[in-house]
């Protein structure tokens, strides 16, 4: 059941990266519900196109448009941002959810691999958001949400690379938010543990040596007090609280989603 209003976000004009994901598409069919304007990226055309026949199908009213960007490219950057004030005006709100995930212990690490999750998990994002950010300004209002995980509060084995771009992004929150909050504009990141996504799936994986994924799953969600992992939609659902009016005053919060895996 929805606790807000199907116009709740009526007027706003929200860019989601990594639109197409398990997270991405679950939060855009949820603000899309709720009645925003949205602009959907990510690299696969093909699968934003499905995204978009799909929520047109059942939000015909809706103003529903996709781009396929490499966020890792200036000129892609700034090619996205122009469509995206061209079909629906000023970005009020943005989720940065694109992002990697690759394993790999310390001994194993390239400056190849380091350097693609960095780039991808925090740089563009940062790149984008600046971009962002500018129009924002012009607003005096606005929300940002970043996609974070728990592995940017507290590392674990085999994941340095994937670890260190989500504490930076972390880092990244606290920082902007103290400075956007000033224009009217509040930054917060949302920190899911193990989502019933692929990502999640890779990573659910990699645990243990010689057991099937059925088992490895059934170790990973023994380990958590709720006894299963999270949905994409329990995640969506913070994203939006986190850019609805609702949390006016949240600002700079890093929020875990965990089902109370944190406490042990």
């Amino acid at each position: 059941m929805s606790l807000y209003s199907s116009d709740a976000f009526k007027g706003e004009h929200i860019l989601i990266t990594g639109a197409t994901g398990g997270i991405g598409s679950a939060t855009a069919k949820t603000l899309v519900e709720l009645g925003a304007s949205v602009t959907l990226t990510g690299r696969d055309q093909g699968k934003l196109k499905e995204l978009k026949e799909a929520l047109e199908r059942d939000y015909p009213q809706n103003d529903i448009h996709i781009c396929a960007c490499d966020l890792g490219d200036r000129k892609e950057r700034k090619r996205l941002i122009d469509f995206a004030l061209n079909k629906s005006g000023t970005i009020t709100k943005l989720v940065n959810n694109a992002g990697i995930y690759e394993y790999g212990k310390v001994e194993d690490l390239t400056e190849e691999s380091l350097n693609k999750i960095m780039s991808i998990n925090y740089t563009s994002t940062v790149l984008l958001t600046q971009q962002v950010y500018e129009h924002m300004k012009t607003l005096k209002k606005g929300a940002i949400v970043n996609i974070a995980s728990l592995s940017g509060l507290r590392g674990n084995i085999g994941n340095t690379a994937y670890v260190a771009s989500k504490f930076a992004l972390v880092g990244f929150t606290h920082c902007i938010a103290l400075e956007a909050i000033q224009y009217g504009i509040r930054v917060n990141a949302v920190c899911p543990g193990f989502v019933d996504t692929n990502m999640g799936i890779t990573v659910i994986d990699t645990k243990g040596e010689n057991s099937t994924f059925e088992e490895k799953r059934k170790m990973v969600e023994s380990g958590i007090p709720s006894g299963r992992i999270t949905t994409p939609q329990e995640v969506a659902n913070s994203i939006v609280f986190l850019l609805s009016d609702a949390a006016e005053n949240i600002i700079g919060e890093s929020l875990k989603i965990s089902g109370g895996a944190v406490l042990r």
